[in-house]
C-alpha cells in the first residue's frame, strides 16, 4: 500500500529554490535547433516576461513530482493504469470554474470505470493548467489572399485572424502562468475537498446510463454498483475516498516558458520544471539532438514522448538513452499516436525492439492525433470508431507481446460539443455549425469520453477475450 502522498508533499513540497535555477547546463538547448519557437515581436517585452516568470512561485512542487514518479513506476510494472485527458488547446477565457470542473469531473468518471475494469489504481492526469501552446505544420496561414502568422496557442498569440492578434506577444506567457495558477487552485480544491468522492462519481455515471443509447453498458454499470454497495457494507473508509491525486501535464513546447519556471530542489540541487508535474515532447520536436530533448533530459520530472508511425526502434533507443539513461521506472512514458490503420503494424516492432534494453517505460496510447480527417463541410474531425479501433489495436499489441498496456492519452472536454463524429449517441457533421468549439483539434465530448471508458473497461476486465 502506498503511503499518503500528502505526507511526502508536506515534508518536501516547499523544498524548492527561489527564482529560476542558475544551472548553466539548463541553457545548453539555446545552442541547438529550437523547432516550433515563436518569433517574439518585442525583445523588451520578452525579457520582462522571462524576468517575471523567473521569480514567481512554482506552480507545482518537487514533492508532488516525486510522488507522481512513484505512481508511474507502478504503471510501468503493470500495477496501475494511467489516464491522461483534457483540452487540445486551453484558452484563457475558457479557464472558468464550470469548465474546469466539467473536465475534472469527466476524467474522474472515466477513472472510476477504468479502476473497476483494470482492478488496479488509475493515475489521473489532466492536459490542464499549461496546455496553451500548439505546434503548427506551417508558420503562416493564408485566408482570402491575406497571410498572417499561424495560431500557436494563446500563450503565443490570438486565434482571431488579424495582424494584431496573430502577433507573437511574450507578455502572454505571464498571463498563461497566472491562468495556470488559478486553474490548479481550483483543481486542488475539487480533488481534495470532496468533489472526487467515489460515491458521487458513481452517481454521475448513473446519469450517463439514463441515456437509452448507452443501454449496452448496463451490465458493467450494475457490476460497479454492486461493488460500491459491497464496499459500503464491508465498512470501507469512504471518507478517505473523498480525495484523490490529480496531476497536471502539458506539452513542453515553449522552452522559454519552461526554462523560466525551472527551479532547484533545495534537498538535492536537482532541477525540476515547476510548470507541471509531467511534461511531454511532441512528435514534431522529438529529435534526439534537438533543443526539447536536451532541456527535458536535465529536469527531474517524469517525461513523455509522442511516437508517430514513422518512429523506428533506433529512434526509441536513442531517446531512452538521452532521457532515461539510468533506466528508472516511472521516468519515461512513450505515447504511441500511430493511427488506427497503422498501430498493429508499427507498434509491435518498437515494443519488442526496446524490451531487451533494460528499459521499463510506461506505454500509453494516444488514439486521437493519428486519426484526424477533414469532414465534407470543411471541419477537422475524428471518427469515434477510429479512436476506439486504435485503442483496441494498442491492447491487442501488448496482449500479444505480454507487455502492459499502461494507459490512454485523450483529447476531451466535459462539455456537450460536436467535434468528433459517431458514438452510441452519435454526433453528425451537421451538428458542427452549432456545437464545434475547439480552436485546434477536435475533442471527444463528455458522453463520448465516458463511452470510451466503458469500452476500454471491457477490454481491461477481459484481457484474453477473442
Amino acid at each position: 500500500m502506498h503511503e499518503d502522498p500528502r505526507d511526502q508533499i508536506l515534508a518536501f513540497g516547499t523544498a524548492i529554490s527561489e527564482g529560476a535555477a542558475p544551472d548553466p547546463a539548463l541553457d545548453a538547448w539555446r545552442d541547438l535547433e529550437v523547432r516550433q519557437a515563436p518569433a517574439w515581436a518585442d525583445e523588451a517585452d520578452f525579457r520582462a516576461a522571462v524576468a517575471e516568470l523567473s521569480q514567481v512561485p512554482p506552480l507545482v512542487f518537487a514533492g508532488e513530482v516525486d510522488v507522481l514518479r512513484t505512481r508511474l513506476a507502478d504503471v510501468a510494472r503493470g500495477e496501475a493504469f494511467l489516464l491522461q485527458g483534457g483540452d487540445c488547446a486551453e484558452t484563457f477565457a475558457g479557464s472558468t470554474a464550470n469548465r474546469i470542473s466539467a473536465r475534472v469531473k469527466t476524467i474522474l468518471q472515466m477513472a472510476a470505470v477504468l479502476t473497476y475494469g483494470a482492478s488496479m489504481p488509475v493515475v489521473k492526469m489532466g492536459r490542464i493548467a499549461g496546455q496553451y501552446a500548439k505546434p503548427r505544420s506551417s508558420d503562416t496561414e493564408t485566408r482570402d489572399g491575406v497571410t498572417l502568422p499561424s495560431f500557436r496557442g494563446e500563450i503565443v498569440n490570438g486565434f482571431e485572424f488579424t495582424e494584431e492578434a496573430r502577433r507573437h506577444d511574450a507578455r502572454r506567457m505571464v498571463t498563461a502562468y497566472h491562468t495556470a495558477a488559478s486553474t490548479l487552485n481550483l483543481v486542488r480544491a475539487f480533488t481534495q475537498g470532496g468533489f472526487a468522492d467515489l460515491r458521487s462519481v458513481h452517481q454521475w455515471n448513473r446519469g450517463f446510463m439514463e441515456n437509452p443509447a448507452h443501454k449496452k453498458y448496463e451490465r458493467i454499470a450494475a457490476e460497479i454498483d454492486r461493488a460500491v454497495r459491497f464496499m459500503a457494507a464491508a465498512g470501507a473508509d469512504f471518507e478517505a475516498m473523498r480525495r484523490t491525486e490529480f496531476y497536471a501535464a502539458h506539452e513542453a513546447l515553449l522552452l522559454d516558458y519552461e526554462r523560466a519556471l525551472t527551479r532547484l530542489d533545495s534537498r538535492t540541487g536537482t532541477p525540476y520544471a515547476t510548470s507541471a508535474h509531467f511534461l511531454w515532447i511532441g512528435e514534431r520536436t522529438r529529435e534526439v539532438d534537438g533543443a526539447h530533448v536536451d532541456f527535458l533530459s536535465r529536469v527531474r520530472n517524469p517525461i513523455g514522448v509522442k511516437l508517430g508511425p514513422s518512429t523506428t526502434v533506433d529512434d526509441v533507443r536513442a531517446l531512452a538513452d538521452r532521457l532515461d539513461p539510468e533506466r528508472e521506472p516511472g521516468r519515461l512514458t512513450f505515447i504511441a499516436r500511430m493511427g488506427a490503420s497503422k498501430i498493429r503494424d508499427v507498434l509491435p516492432g518498437i515494443v519488442e525492439g526496446v524490451r531487451g534494453e533494460g528499459l521499463q517505460p510506461v506505454w500509453v496510447t494516444d488514439p486521437m492525433h493519428g486519426n484526424t480527417i477533414t469532414a465534407a463541410n470543411g471541419y477537422k474531425t475524428r471518427r469515434f470508431e477510429d479512436v476506439m479501433d486504435e485503442v483496441s489495436g494498442f491492447f491487442e499489441v501488448h496482449r500479444g507481446l505480454g507487455t502492459h498496456p499502461g494507459g490512454m492519452h485523450v483529447e476531451l472536454t466535459g462539455d456537450d460539443v460536436a467535434e468528433c463524429v459517431g458514438g452510441a449517441d452519435p454526433v453528425a457533421e451537421a451538428d458542427f455549425d452549432a456545437r464545434y468549439e475547439t480552436l485546434c483539434d477536435p475533442r471527444l465530448n463528455h458522453q463520448q469520453s465516458l463511452e470510451l471508458a466503458f469500452k476500454v473497461t471491457d477490454a481491461l476486465a477481459h484481457p484474453h477475450r477473442g
